[in-house]
């Protein structure tokens, strides 16, 4: 399932999330990727432990915690910490997939499963060339290069890659989560419920029978899903 979200991060927080970007250094981001992906990952990151990535990071998971979509769609249990990239001229991440487990910073070693990818855009289309995201499903390839504050969410199980930039500069956050729902089929069975469920409201009513059965059906099976 890959869904788009649009202005999850407002101007204002796009407009503190640039500023300590601009303000900080940068490491190379091969840091963080696995043996594999490290051998086509060309991009530098913001150091994950330092003070701008966790105010930055806090900034994000606020803004995630009060999107309907986000939480719909994902379901998340835990979420590690976001980080941030940044891709100049000719830098590119080649197809990979996602680690399965992640190490979550600060915990003593405490490991968490990657379910869900989301990549936010903090710079607009019209900043850089090149620089799409391409996401491969059974459906085939998509490009997804959104407007600043924008995000894009989908399994973190999917064969990716980042294009090489060819003008200007990229900035993004990435991040992952594991859901409450781990197969990503049944996280989309329960998405699309809970979207019938909000048009049927509008239409009918808390208090209409039917809502109140669509509403007892989606937590039940939420039940039956769910791996906590």
């Amino acid at each position: 399932m890959l869904i788009t979200i649009p202005d999850l991060l407002t101007p204002q927080e796009l407009a503190r999330c640039r500023a300590v970007l601009t303000a900080n250094d940068w490491v190379d981001g091969r840091v963080t990727a696995g043996d594999l992906a490290a051998r086509s990952k060309n991009n530098l990151q913001l150091p994950v432990d330092g003070k701008a990535a966790r105010e930055l990071g806090e900034l994000v998971l606020n803004a995630l915690g009060r999107n309907p979509t986000y939480n719909s769609a994902t379901l998340p249990l835990r979420v590690l910490p976001p980080m941030f990239n940044r891709y100049e001229i000719g830098m590119a991440f080649g197809a990979h997939v996602d680690n399965a487990i992640r190490s979550v910073p600060g915990t003593g070693g405490m490991r968490m499963r990657a379910d869900v990818s989301t990549t936010i855009f903090l710079n607009d289309p019209e900043d850089y060339d090149g620089g799409d995201l391409l996401i491969e499903d059974t459906f085939g390839c998509h490009s997804v290069k959104l407007p600043a504050g924008h995000a894009v969410v989908y399994p973190s199980s999917s064969l990716h890659r980042v294009e090489p930039v060819t003008r200007g500069s990229r900035w993004g956050s990435f991040f992952w989560a594991q859901s409450m729902v781990r197969d990503d089929a049944m996280r989309a069975m329960l998405y699309d419920l809970d979207l019938s469920i909000i048009e049927t409201r509008n239409l009918l009513g808390d208090d209409n029978h039917a809502v109140l059965g669509l509403v007892n059906h989606y937590h039940n099976l939420l039940r039956r899903f769910a791996d906590l």
